[in-house]
């Protein structure tokens, strides 16, 4: 997990329509914020950023701090919230949440980013780091720790003790068992990211709708378009500003296709 930064800012280009939307997408992107807190601000030349309170990471919420520690819904959001991110925009891994298969390979692919989210959900579940070279061997990895109790059906007795007792059984069920899908050994074995994040969205629904499981999976289906629309929406954008500014490139490619 990196660290926030304590300004996290988007530079809006060329107006006020893109600044309109980045907002809601910003929003759907990363739901855990405090929209109070949120504090417009437009420099003089006309460009804009979006600002709002640092509130610290996901870590210090969850070990080794005097912090609170977060409710089970607010981690549901916050993977959601990843979710919706990774989903958005491929990124990288960092040591500890590596893929097996890159050291095999010795490449990276979205595949290993799932991979990573994995571990980064039994992270949350668990409220320990991804290694802990302080525990017996075979507790070492929380990869393969939780792996090997949710697949001997021991999972509860590892999650964070301040959460036992609170996780409808259902949601806890399809969490764990996206989680384990997640860090399949084998990248072929895993989901995709949306279909992650249709999970996690599913779990967040099992949590608040309890033994209503059709009306769950209705609101994840929702929640979910909603998310997807999102994108779409800002692909037009971003297609439309290249055309605007490149016609010229556009018209080119036009020829050359005319020409064959």
């Amino acid at each position: 997990m990196e660290e926030l930064t304590s300004l996290d800012a988007l530079e809006i280009e060329k107006g006020k329509n893109a600044y309109k939307f980045e907002f809601p997408l910003r929003y759907d992107i990363s739901p855990t914020f405090n929209v109070k807190d949120l504090r417009p601000y437009l420099e003089e030349d006309g460009e804009m950023i979006l600002v709002y309170d640092y509130i610290g990471t996901l870590r210090e919420h969850l070990y080794k701090t005097n912090k609170p520690p977060f409710s089970w819904k607010q981690r549901l959001e916050i993977c959601i919230g990843a979710a919706r991110g990774l989903h958005y925009l491929h990124t990288g891994a960092s040591f500890g949440y590596l893929d097996p298969e890159y050291f095999r390979r010795q490449q990276l692919t979205e595949n290993s980013d799932v991979y990573s989210f994995g571990v980064v959900l039994f992270e949350v579940l668990c409220a320990r780091p991804a290694l802990n070279a302080n525990l017996p061997k075979e507790q070492v990895s929380l990869a393969d720790w939780a792996l090997h109790c949710q697949r001997k059906g021991t999972l509860y007795e590892i999650i964070d003790p301040h959460l036992k007792g609170k996780i409808n059984p259902e949601c806890l069920q399809k969490f764990a068992e996206t989680a384990e899908k997640c860090v399949s050994d084998h990248g072929i074995d895993r989901p995709s990211m949306g279909d992650v994040l249709w999970n996690l969205e599913f779990s967040l629904q099992l949590e608040e709708n309890p033994g209503w499981a059709v009306v769950a999976e209705n609101k994840a289906n929702d929640a979910y378009a909603t998310h997807t629309t999102m994108i779409a929406i800002d692909e037009e954008i971003a297609n439309q500003e290249v055309d605007d500014e490149n016609p010229t490139v556009v018209f080119s490619q036009n020829k050359m296709g005319t020409d064959h």
